[in-house]
């Protein structure tokens, strides 16, 4: 849940004191270890659940402050956005039938937030990526008002210097700016715990970076971004870049980003916290009076507040964690990969597989480092991140495999040994490693089939409603609980209400465009505007801002006046309109109809911080105005 009580003040003499208070817990951590205070011989797991909350037309709803206030249940908090909830699940010894508890508790946890949420005309949605969430949703506006999310976005904005960027490159490409570090509220996640004792944390921390791969592989669903199909797992680098504190100088110098794999095996979990330490500087601070050492002098267990805050602003994918419980110190290790959805069975084997590999590897390699290389693993981690089941490894023995045959013939067996040993209900076994057993034979994982869901798609829809669509078609899957393998590919829903993708223009606006610059020749942009049926081709410069908009009467002007056969061929500046008169993504649609009627515009340039992103025309309008007389009409031909 993290630390609120977060100063908004930061001064260099109190990020100091913070620090020596960091380094104060460290000290505190290591006489622990060394004296072997840490809680052994018991393993727990737990999670965290986070959701996405929509509106009736499946468009992301800033509803979450409402209604955790209608929440009477210490385990839900806050994410980041308005649009996200999280539930924090009880933590349970691994034994018998736990897994089935922790199903049991995220539909107990879903039922109460679908209920709290429906009396703000809310649903409840579990997606890696929610598909109908765009650009414009992601503004401070709908960032969640606490001190702690505002005080980061400050700081790693200020450390970096510059906006925020994302590049990804899947079958579509998506490219994007923003200013600030909301772009992190794509994602929402299902974060797995499993404690450990400190004498064994080494060996279990190593077996679960070799493992996150193949586990990350058949757990994919987040092959979306709106309509661009990208990587099977976005959220993963969605995620680095919204936090990515490096200038450019830095990333030049190799600096690794505050979201990160790891570099090399480790050989301590005190060596983790001084690695992060050493490499990370401090973003949020808080006043801590605790003595850590005098504490322990005293027979109490410190709870090592500021070192957990620091450690909380530092996103490996597989999180060192200290906790307290009844006076008693733990250490955990967070899985942080695994995405929320497809639906709860889902994601209660992917937790089944992570932890079944979590013990049956400890028990079959007693040092996982002289059978892997970590190079081949943190490469096998993007990989499985990038293309899923698909993914190409290389595994013990040298040898080359992909995911789904190393699932199956390997690590499967191994996982089901692992949690047979931990004495686990052999029929909760069958159930979620059969689960885990026949996605990966069917190659159908979430991101599969929404990307395949919006491939089959007629290209003709519009893709805001193809993302409705799917967003629709996963929540009435979810409420089945049927994993995703069963799932039919989704369709074009027969009950949306077709009005909810033409309320701003960001939602059908023509985003691939072509354009000219003003010194190139008019003869261009008539081609242009021949060869792609436009009456209207923008006028950008070398930075994509719009300096003009050419015209097809303008041109046709110019063929009367028999300058486009001169010597002296015209340019596109010599014509073109200056200034035209744009709106921005949000812009009401109905805003922009009466702007557009009152200037006798054909068109309307979308510019967002001065950057050209999209184009409406007085056609685009006249398809969403016949619509609507469509169905007016049918409604008064009823009455008659």
């Amino acid at each position: 849940m993290g630390e609120m009580n977060i100063s908004r003040e930061q001064s260099d003499r109190d990020r100091r004191r913070f620090m020596r208070a960091v380094l104060n817990d460290l000290n505190a951590l290591e006489m622990m270890i060394d004296n072997d205070m840490i809680e052994s011989g018991i393993t727990r797991i737990g999670a965290e659940q986070e959701m996405f909350l929509v509106d009736r037309n499946f468009s992301p709803a800033c509803k979450s402050v409402e209604i955790l206030k209608d929440i009477k249940d210490d385990r839900f908090t806050f994410e980041l956005a308005k649009f996200n909830l999280e539930a924090n699940l009880t933590p349970c010894e691994l034994k018998g039938n736990c897994f089935r508890k922790l199903e049991n508790e995220i539909n107990e946890t879903l039922m109460i937030a679908k209920s709290a949420a429906a009396k703000h005309n809310t649903q409840i949605v579990l997606a890696g990526i929610l598909p109908t969430l765009k650009q414009l949703d992601l503004t401070l506006d709908n960032m969640v008002p606490i001190d702690r999310y505002f005080e980061l976005n400050e700081t790693l904005k200020k450390m970096r210097g510059s906006d925020f960027r994302l590049n990804i490159q899947g079958i579509d490409e998506l490219s994007v700016t923003h200013d600030s570090y909301m772009l992190e509220a794509l994602n929402t996640s299902f974060q797995v715990h499993l404690q450990v004792g400190s004498k064994d944390f080494v060996h279990k921390y190593n077996i679960a970076q070799a493992i996150t791969a193949p586990v990350m592989s058949t757990a994919v669903n987040s092959g979306l971004i709106h309509h661009n199909r990208l990587w099977h797992e976005s959220r993963i680098a969605v995620f680095q870049n919204s936090v990515d504190t490096r200038s450019d100088a830095l990333q030049q110098r190799g600096i690794l980003p505050r979201v990160y794999f790891g570099k090399q095996w480790v050989n301590s979990i005190c060596e983790i916290f001084r690695e992060d330490i050493s490499r990370f500087p401090v973003v949020l601070t808080a006043d801590f009076d605790e003595d850590p050492v005098g504490m322990l002098e005293k027979g109490i267990t410190p709870k090592l507040k500021a070192l957990m805050l620091h450690n909380g602003t530092v996103y490996r994918w597989n999180r060192p964690c200290y906790g307290v419980v009844d006076n008693v110190p733990h250490l955990r290790i967070e899985n942080r990969v695994l995405p929320a959805g497809p639906s709860v069975i889902d994601e209660v084997a992917n937790a089944a597989f992570f932890v079944g590999l979590m013990m049956g590897m400890s028990n079959k390699y007693e040092d996982i480092t002289k059978v892997l290389r970590f190079s081949d693993v943190a490469n096998n981690f993007l990989n499985s991140t990038r293309v899923g089941l698909e993914a190409k490894f290389h595994w013990t023995d040298h040898k080359v495999i992909t995911a789904s045959k190393l699932i199956l013939e390997e690590l499967l067996p191994i996982a089901r040994d692992g949690l047979i040993q931990e004495g686990l209900d052999s029929q909760d076994i069958d159930r979620y490693l059969g689960v885990i057993e026949e996605r990966t034979t069917s190659k159908q994982t979430g991101a599969k089939w929404a990307i395949k869901s919006i491939t089959e798609m007629d290209e003709n829809i519009l893709s805001d409603e193809k993302v409705r669509s799917i967003t629709a078609e996963m929540i009435a899957n979810q409420k089945t609980d049927e994993p995703v393998h069963k799932w039919k590919l989704a369709q074009l829903s027969d009950n949306l209400d077709w009005r909810a993708t033409f309320l701003r223009l960001g939602q059908f606006m023509t985003e691939e465009l072509f354009t000219v610059r003003p010194d190139d020749l008019l003869d261009l942009a008539a081609s242009i505007m021949d060869w792609k049926h436009v009456r209207h081709v923008p006028v950008e410069d070398d930075e994509g801002q719009i300096v003009g908009l050419i015209s097809h009467r303008a041109i046709l002007r110019e063929v009367a006046r028999g300058r486009t056969n001169s010597q002296d061929p015209a340019a596109v500046k010599d014509v073109m309109r200056i200034n035209p008169i744009t709106a921005a993504p949000e812009t009401l649609t109905v805003d922009a109809i009466r702007l557009m009627r009152k200037n006798k515009l054909g068109c309307l340039p979308i510019v967002n911080k001065g950057k050209l992103v999209g184009i409406i025309t007085d056609h685009d309008l006249i398809n969403v105005a016949g619509k609507l007389l469509e169905e007016y009409l049918d409604d008064f031909h009823k009455e008659l």
